[in-house]
């Protein structure tokens, strides 16, 4: 069966589609078969591996999700593009429990074949991401490691316990990323520190580095382990995705 795993943070910025992104293409090299689905009205992650939106998202088509499904790049990865379309992000959005479960009953029933799933949520705490949290086994929260981190952390982690304690009892928080992280800055330094203090065993090993490498792949439609191999932050995501593989 699956894993599911929604990649949320409400904030904008933190290399949430970029963290979604590499570590389905992680896994996917690494031989087990990923999905990216794309929730985001954004589309960054749709574009982010070299493919089209859709015009209307494959969630609502009302035909069998596998059939909107795009190869990558990536042998194993594929994407199920996300559509601009506002009048789709409400749909998707228009209620909390049933539409959780309904998302949940499409991946499980459609999607079965792949083994890992990554939900990439928009930056909100709306109906989208509840949706999401509600058909999840896991969460990953990529966060930046910044002043207002930890208070963003906070309100994240919430929403998840209560989409655990109302609708979705098997949810878990899969782990915390620290993205952008700079060493040589005492304030990153700190910030990573204060939340490895109060999560422990949830934040992953590897911080991200800010890398110009990760934030030029996008452009190419790539993800960081394919257009820059060799730099730290292909490095740093491929070591995220062995501590992903660990925890299997």
């Amino acid at each position: 069966m699956a894993r599911i795993i929604s990649v949320a943070n409400q904030k904008g910025g933190v290399a949430k589609t970029t963290t979604a992104i590499n570590l389905a293409d992680g896994l996917a090299r690494s031989g087990r078969s990923t999905l990216l689905v794309d929730l985001d009205p954004q589309c960054n992650a749709t574009s982010g591996v070299g493919a089209a939106p859709a015009q209307k998202h494959p969630l609502l088509a009302g035909r069998p999700v596998s059939e909107f499904i795009v190869e990558t790049r990536c042998p194993r990865m594929f994407v199920l593009p996300g559509s601009r379309a506002l009048a789709d992000a409400d749909a998707l959005s228009a209620s909390n429990q049933k539409r959780g479960l309904s998302l949940r009953q499409q991946l499980a029933s459609d999607l079965g074949r792949f083994d890992y799933i990554f939900l990439d949520c928009p930056p909100s705490l709306g109906q989208l991401t509840r949706s999401a949290l509600a058909a999840s086994t896991q969460i990953y929260i990529p966060i930046q490691c910044e002043y207002f981190a930890m208070e963003g952390l906070s309100q994240i982690i919430d929403l998840a316990h209560q989409s655990k304690a109302r609708e979705n009892p098997r949810l878990e928080i899969g782990g915390i990323i620290l993205t952008m992280f700079d060493h040589a800055l005492e304030l990153a330094n700190e910030v990573a520190d204060e939340v490895r203090g109060y999560f422990a065993e949830s934040v992953f090993d590897a911080p991200i580095p800010r890398d110009v490498s990760i934030s030029e792949a996008p452009s190419h439609g790539l993800s960081v382990l394919d257009y820059a191999p060799r730099s730290r932050g292909a490095h740093a995501y491929a070591e995220i995705v062995m501590e992903v593989i660990d925890r299997e």
